[in-house]
């Protein structure tokens, strides 16, 4: 049978106009969930964004990186090369350098500290990439977390626990996490930045930061793990990733105060309680003694 098209019939009219306004509203949808996606990379790249991250930089007084280039070189040669340098990293072409490998004493003397120093160029952009992101994961953390976060020091994080202990809190578990930094699981870090980032490039490119290498003695290593102490990115990371544990006691009803990766908890007003802690596919062992 041939179908037979009548001009003007009210009903098609109608149906064909529901369908063209439906698939053009699905497209506008569409549109603005990529443009949402990736316009975190471009908030990251804004002018502003990145002469703020640059002031920062500077103000921190920071060390060369394995190039040699000071934070006062740096500033001619992005005049120079900024074009070039932002295109590189909006298609994926940038590739960070290695850090520069240096060790400190540990305040308490008990060993050294491994600090990982990018260079001036590497900072600006992890600096205009935590910028970005610290708005973003703020609202999340835990009210118990005081390291590395607008507004709040060691300082309260103490006081904090000197209050807990005049409220009657007479048992506690003291954590300190040897060599956290250096041992951040990738994955696991990449995957709940993933949770909240659409922009696949930030976070490759925050991959790309993770797994540029150390440089230590002139030979360069690989790094499988960890997100070393002297990048302006690492501090957040590092939140980030320690956020499911406090949210994990939390749900427990364990109330934890922690300082970056300085940990006291109080299991409850009964005692210590010994367990496994297992947040974030880790496991989180304590043995704890009444004292």
């Amino acid at each position: 049978m041939k179908a037979e098209y009548r001009k003007g019939c009210p009903q098609r009219n109608s149906v064909e106009h529901e369908g063209y306004a439906g698939a053009r509203s699905a497209e506008t949808r569409e549109s603005r969930e990529r443009d949402g996606a990736n316009d975190l990379l471009e908030r990251i790249l804004n002018r502003d964004n990145l002469n703020r991250a640059y002031k920062q930089v500077k103000r921190n007084h920071g060390a060369p990186g394995i190039d040699g280039m000071t934070v006062e070189a740096a500033l001619p040669w992005l005049r120079e090369n900024r074009d070039e340098l932002l295109q590189s990293i909006r298609d994926g072409r940038y590739k960070p350098n290695p850090v520069r490998r240096k060790e400190i004493p540990k305040p308490d003397g008990s060993g050294v500290r491994k600090l990982g120093i990018p260079t001036v160029v590497d900072r600006i952009v992890q600096q205009a990439i935590a910028q970005q992101l610290q708005p973003l994961f703020e609202p999340l953390f835990s009210d118990g977390s005081y390291g590395y976060r607008p507004g709040r020091s060691a300082q309260q994080a103490i006081r904090k626990v000197k209050a807990y202990a005049e409220q009657g809190y007479g048992h506690a578990v003291e954590i300190d996490l040897s060599k956290y930094f250096d041992t951040l699981n990738h994955e696991l870090l990449l995957n709940l930045l993933r949770k909240q980032i659409q922009d696949k490039r930030v976070t490759d490119l925050i991959k790309k930061y993770l797994k540029s290498g150390v440089m230590e003695n002139g030979i360069r290593c690989e790094t499988e793990e960890g997100s070393p102490q002297g990048g302006p990115l690492s501090p957040l990371l590092a939140n980030i990733y320690l956020n499911e544990f406090d949210q994990e006691m939390q749900s427990r009803g364990v109330t934890v105060i922690r300082y970056a990766d300085d940990i006291v908890c109080w299991p409850g007003l009964n005692g210590p309680q010994c367990g496994y802690w297992q947040p974030a596919g880790r496991t989180w062992r304590t043995s704890c003694n009444s004292r």
